[in-house]
């Protein structure tokens, strides 16, 4: 199932934040989002997930428009997991992660499939052991493990993540990458909005850079992060070394303006 975006444009408040892009994802692979604070990051994965509604142009899943799809074929279609998420209700973790199924779930309540799901989903991310624990005592790193459980319960042929490593340490942020890279592999859309350059440089099978609502590049991991294209969308020199395990490595230091960095002040949109 493909994913693609023909000439999105996206105005909120008076202010243009996406500007005719197009572009298509690729299911078994992970595809990284980068781009500058403003650069229309967020806004995209909106629109890619049907939360946003562009002034002009369209998503489609396989040639279907994905705003034609009802919410629950949408929901099974495509999983969410957003910037920032929150959990606000003080049930059991097991009950949080049961949520991801509602898209399936018939009118009688979970199936045996779905049960299974939860259980299979748990045990990916490591949160078997706090099945029976409430949500809202859990740590920032724990209650993260469950939410992406949650979207994996789902089993939604598209997984799309806003910033998922935000608040998270070293490890857990290492843990995530590797659990989303291996639900790419086994066939399905990844799609991550990133900010390590490093982490996007070891996990990214394509990448999409963003500048102030445009384009800037997009293709293989080798060919858009060279320190040119970077350079050119944060607005800073970089320079790019090679670790001894021959892992890539970012270094940034001196800030050019002559790089057109975006420096309007905008928060991401």
């Amino acid at each position: 199932m493909l994913l693609s975006f023909e000439n999105l444009t996206l105005t909120l408040r008076g202010r243009e934040i996406l500007r005719g892009v197009s572009g298509q994802f690729e299911p078994g692979k992970v595809t990284v989002i980068l781009g500058a604070n403003g650069a229309g990051k967020s806004s995209l994965l909106s629109c890619l997930v049907g939360l946003r509604e562009p002034q002009s142009g369209s998503v489609t899943l396989d040639d279907r428009p994905l705003l034609s799809l009802d919410n629950r074929e949408r929901g099974r279609a495509i999983g969410l997991l957003p910037q920032r998420p929150d959990i606000h209700w003080n049930v059991d973790v097991k009950t949080i992660v049961g949520l991801g199924r509602l898209p399936h779930s018939g009118r009688w309540g979970m199936s045996a499939a779905d049960h299974e799901a939860v259980v299979k989903a748990m045990a990916a991310t490591d949160c078997t052991d706090l099945a029976d624990r409430k949500a809202m005592r859990l740590s920032g790193g724990e209650q993260g493990r469950v939410l992406l459980a949650r979207v994996l319960a789902g089993e939604p042929q598209w997984l799309l993540a806003d910033e998922p490593l935000a608040s998270l340490d070293p490890a857990h942020q290492f843990d995530v990458l590797e659990r989303l890279k291996s639900y790419a592999i086994a066939g399905n859309g990844v799609i991550v909005v990133l900010h390590d350059l490093t982490q996007a440089a070891r996990f990214a099978d394509n990448i999409i850079v963003l500048k102030e609502g445009a384009i800037l590049a997009s293709g293989p991991r080798e060919e858009v992060m060279t320190a040119a294209i970077m350079g050119q969308a944060y607005g800073v020199e970089v320079q790019i070394g090679i670790s001894d395990r021959g892992n890539p490595w970012w270094f940034r230091f001196g800030v050019c303006d002559n790089l057109g960095a975006n420096r309007n002040g905008h928060r991401d949109e």
